[in-house]
């Protein structure tokens, strides 16, 4: 997920309560929110490099392990040399409570991370399995909204926190709103859930508390999880026997999210030696229901020796660890061969983007040339 939505569930936990039971609660909960993604610092050395390394050792099982007990030193360092040195008036933190606020906002981060199309390796470094919930897409706006309703009503005081919000509000709204993709109940329950927010954050505590607003957001942020995955576990069969129904042969059927609008999913059906794409809309019923959303692309279950070769090419390390639905064309050409590798996961989307890459082989099979970038995470 984005640092956002990592950052806001980390914010609405501590507005939730637990930012009563140690000073610094807060900061500890926000910092451990994001604290795994601290592995976004390769990709300055290039997008191959990231797909390498992102969603690998810090969201692992041992550095889960880890984390906690360093946030928990920095924080207890902090409070001691910075904070209380210039407030000695100040209580200071308990380290007790302190190590479970850090344990839980850690863990949050690949909870969150689990639940898009992206994967993340949970089990690193001891195995390099890749684990996908295909819920969330990687930005999910109601997820913003849920989380950040009581975290706007605690922190929107001042002007520059107000202009902050104001800012996300009308970008998270345009979002959702303006695109054709969005259907109009959901873009009204966007609008209703902003008058809501803004309403709540005029009236104060006087109307509701921050953390009954945070705990009611909170259940409600768990059944919008609990549906979607619902949703995605009844769409995914369904395509499936539609498909064959068809007289297509198709292995499973993976249901991703898509952007903005939680009544659509966009299923993936593998099939022998093809990719069939299927949109699920639940506002529809009867035969609109399901409907084909593109045409079939190609699929080698067992890639030939100029497949493998490029894949084996040192700059594809990254990609070729992280692909899961992948696609190539082949051709030949005066040189050897060129060949173009997507995953249709994402590459639909966006031509040359995440999870594309072009490889020139000669006609020994080995990269005469550096391609084209892969995309960025």
């Amino acid at each position: 997920m984005d640092n956002l939505a990592h950052s806001l569930v980390g914010a609405w936990m501590a507005e939730a309560g637990l930012k009563r039971y140690t000073p610094l609660a807060t900061a500890t909960l926000v910092i451990g929110a994001n604290l795994p993604d601290v592995d976004a610092v390769v990709t300055f050395a290039g997008s191959d490099a990231s797909l390498y390394w992102r969603r690998g050792w810090t969201h692992g099982v041992l550095m889960l392990a880890i984390w906690p007990f360093v946030l928990t030193g920095l924080m207890l360092a902090w409070d001691r040399f910075v904070r209380r040195r210039r407030h000695p008036e100040l209580e200071p933190v308990r380290a007790g409570p302190l190590l479970l606020l850090s344990t839980l906002s850690v863990l949050s981060h690949p909870a969150l991370d689990w639940l898009n199309t992206y994967g993340v390796r949970l089990l690193m470094p001891f195995d390099g399995a890749w684990f996908y919930g295909d819920t969330l897409f990687i930005v999910d706006p109601w997820v913003w909204l849920l989380a950040g309703a009581a975290v706007i009503m605690a922190d929107a005081r001042t002007r520059k926190s107000v202009a902050g919000w104001l800012v996300l509000g009308l970008a998270s709204t345009a979002l959702v709103t303006v695109p054709d993709f969005v259907p109009w109940p959901a873009k009204v329950l966007w609008v209703v859930g902003v008058a809501a927010i803004v309403w709540l954050r005029l009236k104060g505590t006087q109307v509701v508390s921050t953390q009954r607003v945070a705990t009611v957001c909170g259940v409600g942020l768990v059944l919008y999880l609990g549906a979607i995955l619902l949703g995605s576990q009844v769409a995914a069969p369904r395509a499936k026997a539609w498909l064959e129904g068809q007289g297509q042969s198709v292995e499973r059927v993976i249901a991703g999210p898509v952007p903005a609008n939680p009544f659509v999913r966009d299923l993936i059906a593998v099939g022998k030696d093809r990719y069939h794409f299927v949109t699920a809309d639940f506002l529809k019923g009867g035969e609109e229901h399901l409907r084909i959303n593109g045409p079939t692309l190609p699929r080698e279950p067992n890639p030939g020796p100029v497949i493998q070769a490029a894949l084996a090419a040192p700059h594809l390390r990254g990609l070729s660890n992280w692909l899961r639905l992948p696609t190539y064309q082949v051709s030949e050409t005066a040189q050897g061969w060129r060949v173009t590798i997507d995953d249709v996961r994402y590459s639909r989307m966006q031509s040359g983007g995440l999870g594309s890459a072009v490889v020139e082989l000669d006609k020994e099979l080995k990269p005469v040339r550096a391609p084209p970038s892969n995309g960025t995470h």
